[in-house]
């Protein structure tokens, strides 16, 4: 029997929507690569959601919710070097479909990490006081797309 995972607290579920959101990242570079788009298409799109979602998410993660474990905690150290790599493969200016193609897979594989590990950890070791900050603090806009080349569909 396996049991079931808590259930994350309302302070982190706007992190998680969000994270649905990089997930969606992933599948569109990917179904990018599939459907053989233009890597300047797929990199205009990824530009555009690192600058507008990803940046002020990796902020707040790392101003207010990693400050819960500390930043020499093991599982905040991986996050921290995870949201570094991501940050160089969005700013790369050359080899730019073999860093889409690192995107896809680390952002993902970041996500995962996050949603299945860190999160679990900080909500266990989170005070009442520590969630209901991260929960007033965090206030994110409804995700809009950028609709403007939807090459995924």
């Amino acid at each position: 029997m396996n049991p079931k995972s808590p259930k994350r607290h309302k302070a982190l579920q706007p992190l998680s929507r969000e994270h649905h959101h990089g997930l969606l990242l992933s599948w569109k570079i990917r179904i990018g690569f599939s459907k053989n788009i233009s890597v300047e298409r797929i990199k205009a799109y990824a530009d555009w959601f690192y600058k507008n979602h990803l940046i002020p998410h990796f902020e707040m993660e790392e101003a207010e919710i990693f400050t819960v474990l500390a930043n020499n905690h093991k599982l905040v150290k991986k996050a921290l070097d995870d949201h570094r790599r991501l940050k160089h493969l969005f700013t790369e200016k050359t080899n730019i479909d073999k860093a889409l193609r690192n995107i896809e897979k680390g952002l993902e594989q970041h996500i995962r990490f996050e949603e299945r590990v860190l999160f679990p950890e900080i909500q266990k070791k989170a005070t009442e006081a520590q969630l209901g900050h991260i929960e007033n603090m965090h206030h994110p806009a409804s995700f809009k797309d950028n609709l403007n080349d939807v090459f995924w569909k």
